[in-house]
């Protein structure tokens, strides 16, 4: 079994890794793989904390981890996606991919005979989404009937990834943006089968009612040729103080880092009373752990 996409599990397993997140947490899982085991993290893009969490995962479950940059593989001189994530598999128990192109992630996991992990691409962030609804389930008590508030690019991978996980479990989404710059088509009508999805141009009528203002850098890995038009795009989706004053008054802010202060979010408010972030950048940890025990037990 993969986790490519949010749309790989149902409702029912993504509360089955909450569960197991909430048993590591507590201490009470059996939290080990078999002995040996044994996590590649193949990385086209930049990361931190993806890296970093997965690692630790690996150790705390008494595994081990390897972090392959692409750039020092044979695949930087040809050989075939394909031909790697079958040498692969014959190596390694589970594989995290974090890769530019979506296409290329699915045509690993095609040819992988164990578990690969979306660590990121293009299109889709998965365990991040999971990592921030866990975090918003701790803080809300609740999932069912919260609304999330994202603003600024509303067409990038996370948002894609958050709106697919929210509505599958209960929780509306609003997606703040310039109405020239729309959501992907495919996500927002896969969402919209689940759940509420709004999209709205104007900040103080998407952050309405809002229980999480949620937002995400203006330039994505991969847009750096455009980040000056970005940024003065989105500019106006900016969460700082007066934004915050259109959302409910016990309203959150979460942020999946990096942040760049001063673009999509003040400094502030980044270190508010009201944000969440360093409770979302903790979670992942917990969340991976989960993730990689539920794909064990899956592929037992």
């Amino acid at each position: 079994m993969h986790f490519l996409s949010v749309n790989d599990l149902s409702r029912d397993q993504i509360n089955k890794i909450f569960d197991l997140a909430d048993e590591i947490n507590a201490g009470r899982s059996v939290t080990s793989l078999k002995s040996g085991s044994t996590l590649a993290l193949l990385f086209e893009k930049p990361s931190t904390r993806t890296r970093v969490s997965f690692e630790v995962a690996m150790s705390r479950l008494g595994g081990k981890s390897i972090y392959i940059d692409t750039k020092t593989t044979q695949m930087s001189r040809g050989e075939p996606i394909s031909d790697t994530a079958r040498m692969m598999s014959l190596y390694v128990d589970f594989v995290a991919a974090r890769m530019y192109h979506h296409e290329d992630l699915l045509e690993f996991a095609n040819n992988s005979t164990v578990p690969v992990i979306n660590a990121l691409t293009d299109l889709e962030h998965p365990t991040q989404a999971l990592a921030d609804l866990y975090t918003i389930s701790n803080a809300k008590r609740r999932l069912k009937g919260v609304r999330i508030a994202f603003t600024g690019d509303i067409a990038q991978n996370t948002c894609n990834s958050l709106m697919l996980a929210a509505t599958k479990l209960g929780v509306e989404m609003a997606l703040v943006g310039p109405k020239n710059f729309p959501p992907n088509p495919q996500y927002l009508t896969r969402a919209r089968e689940y759940g509420v999805v709004d999209i709205f141009d104007a900040m103080e009528d998407g952050l309405a009612n809002a229980d999480i203002v949620y937002t995400d850098t203006f330039v994505s890995m991969g847009n750096e040729n455009d980040a000056e038009q970005r940024r003065k795009m989105f500019s106006k989706y900016q969460v700082n103080a007066k934004a915050l004053q259109y959302a409910e008054k016990d309203a959150s802010v979460m942020h999946p880092l990096p942040a760049f202060r001063g673009q999509e979010i003040t400094a502030d408010v980044l270190e508010g009373s009201r944000s969440i972030v360093w409770d979302q950048a903790r979670n992942k940890l917990l969340l991976e752990q989960a993730i990689l025990m539920y794909l064990s037990e899956k592929s037992a």
